[in-house]
C-alpha cells in the first residue's frame, strides 16, 4: 500500500493548495441530503489538494463564530453575508489549514474527495448568460451573416449583450445531459419537424456567483463589483443549435438553451485570483459613463484564466479568458443599470470564451464552422455531439509565486432523450 500522506502535506505546486481553497457542498458516503450536522447530509466543504474539509464541523470544533455560515447544506448563507465576512472566513480557513495547533483540531474533518459526493454548491436564484467574447461574436457573425459588412451587430461594442435563462436546470458537474427535443427546420425544409436535436453543442464559459443582493430600483456601479460577486466557476451552457436557429427570432434563446447548464462543484473566491487580474483588451469604441472602466481606481476586471475543452478525453480547444472584451464588472453593472435587483445565488455566464486562433474556439459551432469542417477525434469525426460523448472543461489561473490556481472541472455526458 502507498504510504499515508497527511492531508495538509499537499504537494508543492498543487493547484488546489492553501492559496486556493475553493468552496463546495458535499455529503459523505451513504448520505443524500438530510441534516447538515458535519457528519451526515450536505454541508459546506473547502477543498485542499485531494481532500475536502467539513468547514462547519471544523468551525464548531474551534469555537469559531463562522460555524453558523459554514455548517449549512448550501453556500447561500455565506454568500449573503457579504464581502467582509468572505474575507474573514477565508483568513480563518487559511489559519486552520496552516497553523499546527489548528491542524490538529481540524484534521479529523478532512475527507478524501474519492469518498464524498459533490452537489450543486448554491441555490441558483436567477441565471443570465452574456455574449462577451469579440472573437466568438465575430465568428458567429461570419457563419450566419457572411455577406454582412461587419460580423458584429451594431450594438455589440456599446453594451454587454445578454439574455435571461432558466435557473432550474443549472446542474452540477457530472450530471448527465439528456439530448433535448423540440422543433427544428433546416432552410430547405418545407415545414418544421419535431425530434431530438441533431446539432447539440457546448459553450465553454466562466460563471460568476452573486453573494450580496441589491435593492430593486438601484444599480450597481462598476467599482462595487467586489462587494457583490463572491467568486467564479467554470460553466458549460449546452446549446441545441438547430432548435435555437428555428425559435430564436425575434425573442432570442429559449428551448435551445434551457434544457441544461452545467457548473463546477467548486466556487473559486475572487480573493484567490488576485494574481490573475489583467486588463481587458483595448476598447475600440467610447463607452457610456456607467460602463467606462478606464477611470482611476476602477478594478480592470479581467482575469487570466486558461481553459481547456476535451471531448472523450481528447483536448480540442484551449480558450483564453483574458481576451474577453466585456468584463464581469461591466456585465454586473449593465445587468442592474435599469434597476433590476440582485439576489443571493444569482449566476451569470460570460458567454462563450473564444480566442483568435482556431485552436482557441469555445464551441463546436466555431470549431467545425457550423459543421462544414469536422473535428478529427481518436474515436471518429465530430461536427456536433453524439450520444455517449463526455465533455470536460478544466482551467487554471496564475497564482502567487508562480503557482497555479485550479478551477474545478465541469464534465457532462450526453445521453439519449
Amino acid at each position: 500500500m502507498p504510504p499515508f500522506v497527511p492531508p495538509f502535506d499537499v504537494p508543492e505546486g498543487d493547484p488546489f493548495g492553501v492559496h486556493n481553497l475553493p468552496y463546495g457542498v458535499f455529503s459523505r458516503a451513504g448520505s443524500d441530503g438530510g441534516p447538515a450536522d458535519g457528519s451526515d447530509g450536505r454541508t459546506v466543504g473547502v477543498r485542499l489538494g485531494d481532500h475536502v474539509l467539513d468547514a462547519g464541523a471544523a468551525a464548531r470544533a474551534l469555537g469559531s463564530p463562522y460555524a453558523a455560515l459554514l455548517a449549512r447544506p448550501s453556500l447561500n448563507p455565506l454568500l449573503a453575508a457579504g464581502s467582509t465576512a468572505w474575507s474573514d472566513v477565508r483568513r480563518a480557513l487559511t489559519a486552520w489549514m496552516t497553523v499546527p495547533a489548528h491542524q490538529e483540531t481540524v484534521a479529523p474533518f478532512l475527507y478524501p474527495l474519492s469518498s464524498v459526493t459533490l452537489h450543486l454548491p448554491f441555490e441558483v436564484a436567477d441565471y443570465v448568460d452574456f455574449y462577451a467574447s469579440e472573437n466568438h461574436a465575430r465568428n458567429v457573425g461570419r457563419i450566419f451573416r457572411p455577406d454582412a459588412p461587419d460580423p458584429l451587430t451594431p450594438n455589440w461594442k456599446h453594451l454587454p449583450i445578454g439574455y435571461h435563462g432558466r435557473s432550474g436546470t443549472v446542474v452540477v458537474s457530472g450530471t448527465d445531459v439528456v439530448r433535448p427535443s423540440g422543433q427544428r427546420k433546416a432552410p430547405t425544409d418545407p415545414a418544421p419537424v419535431f425530434g431530438p436535436s441533431v446539432r447539440l453543442d457546448i459553450e465553454a464559459e466562466v460563471g460568476f456567483v452573486v453573494g450580496a443582493p441589491s435593492p430593486m430600483g438601484e444599480s450597481v456601479a462598476l467599482g462595487d463589483f467586489r462587494d457583490h460577486v463572491f467568486g467564479l466557476c467554470l460553466l458549460n451552457d449546452w446549446s441545441a443549435r438547430d432548435l435555437q436557429a428555428w425559435e430564436y427570432v425575434p425573442l432570442g434563446p429559449f428551448l435551445g438553451k434551457s434544457f441544461a447548464t452545467s457548473v463546477s462543484a467548486w466556487i473559486t473566491p475572487l480573493d484567490a485570483l488576485e494574481d490573475a487580474a489583467v486588463a481587458p483588451p483595448e476598447r475600440t469604441h467610447a463607452l457610456l459613463p456607467y460602463l467606462d472602466d478606464g477611470a482611476t481606481g476602477i478594478d480592470p476586471g479581467g482575469y487570466d484564466l486558461r481553459i481547456s475543452v476535451a471531448i472523450n478525453g481528447h483536448v480540442v480547444s484551449e480558450p483564453p479568458f483574458s481576451t474577453m472584451y466585456w468584463t464581469a464588472a461591466q456585465q454586473l453593472t449593465h445587468m442592474t443599470v435599469n434597476g433590476a435587483s440582485l439576489r443571493t445565488g444569482d449566476l451569470y455566464g460570460s458567454g462563450t470564451v473564444s480566442g483568435p486562433e482556431r485552436s482557441e474556439r469555445g464551441s463546436l459551432l466555431e470549431l467545425t464552422w457550423n459543421g462544414t469542417e469536422p473535428l478529427e477525434l481518436p474515436d471518429g469525426k465530430r461536427t456536433f455531439l453524439e450520444d455517449g460523448d463526455v465533455v470536460t472543461l478544466s482551467a487554471w489561473a496564475p497564482g502567487p509565486g508562480g503557482v497555479r490556481v485550479g478551477l474545478g472541472e465541469v464534465t457532462g455526458r450526453i445521453v439519449s432523450g
